[in-house]
């Protein structure tokens, strides 16, 4: 009898403890559960996202007429419908294409630098957001460094194929130094002479540098290849920058015109 008492008591005790644990393993699950949802439904938003941004680079292809022949200057070859592009979107400004890469993309102005940063451009959210140039920029010949920004999608869209720029593999072919600059006003093109990778920071995003010449030799001094491109004080610059390593750092391609 004694020895039956004794184990129901360890039953009953076991019970107790089993008991006090519940609630602790309760929450816990429900954490665990709520850690699935949120991580199921960002992924779910993130392929939505993507799929958006496919569809729309497909219905702004025709945009773009591109003339193959041979012995004409690659500036020359794009013939870029800005009226359309404006129809669907009245802030666009320019088309970019960048050699090597995947950047190939309309650009966009907003009256800020953080509209763009998520909204695609047909102007609903997206994370994935649109190839911007900086708000203060203006487009009329006037300012020394025209900044572009992306975002590093994982997908490979935006400005992602620019950490191309960073291999020797990229840098090593001269057809890759090409930046094509399209406006409404004109067609140019661009010559690559600094890449590198950077901790956040703003002294390369000046618009206009009050000491030009110190300015663009620091940013050559940056580069982590020397691409023996001279920029003097007359000069004017492209500048794209881009995210990187979660965002501690940007990835950085400076470009100068060299059609007028």
């Amino acid at each position: 009898m004694k020895k039956g008492r004794r184990v129901k008591e360890k039953e009953n005790k076991s019970r107790i403890r089993k008991r006090k644990k519940s609630p602790i393993i309760l929450l816990i699950q429900l954490i665990l559960i709520g850690i699935m949802i949120y991580s199921g439904t960002n992924i779910v938003i993130w392929f939505f996202e993507n799929g958006k941004t496919t569809q729309i680079m497909e219905e702004i292809s025709d945009c773009v007429q591109v003339d193959n022949t041979e012995n004409v200057a690659q500036e020359e070859k794009y013939k870029v419908n800005f009226q359309e592009l404006k129809s669907k979107n009245e802030d666009t400004v320019a088309w970019l294409k960048v050699n090597g890469t995947d950047v190939e993309y309309p650009i966009v102005q907003g009256k800020d630098n953080d509209y763009y940063l998520t909204y695609s451009f047909d102007k609903t959210y997206n994370k994935a957001g649109w190839p911007f140039i900086d708000y203060k920029n203006k487009l009329d010949g006037t300012d020394k460094n025209i900044i572009i920004y992306g975002h590093n999608r994982r997908d490979g869209s935006m400005f992602e194929s620019l950490k191309k720029i960073l291999t020797d593999e990229w840098a090593n072919n001269e057809e890759n130094r090409k930046v094509v600059f399209i406006t409404e006003k004109e067609k140019t093109m661009y010559e690559v002479f600094s890449t590198y990778k950077i901790e956040v920071e703003d002294y390369y995003l000046q618009t206009k540098p009050e000491d030009f010449e110190n300015f663009v030799n620091s940013l050559k001094k940056r580069s982590t290849k020397d691409y023996n491109v001279s920029v003097g004080k007359d000069d004017q610059i492209l500048t794209l920058s881009t995210c990187a390593d979660n965002s501690q750092y940007r990835i950085v391609l400076h470009a100068k015109k060299i059609t007028q």
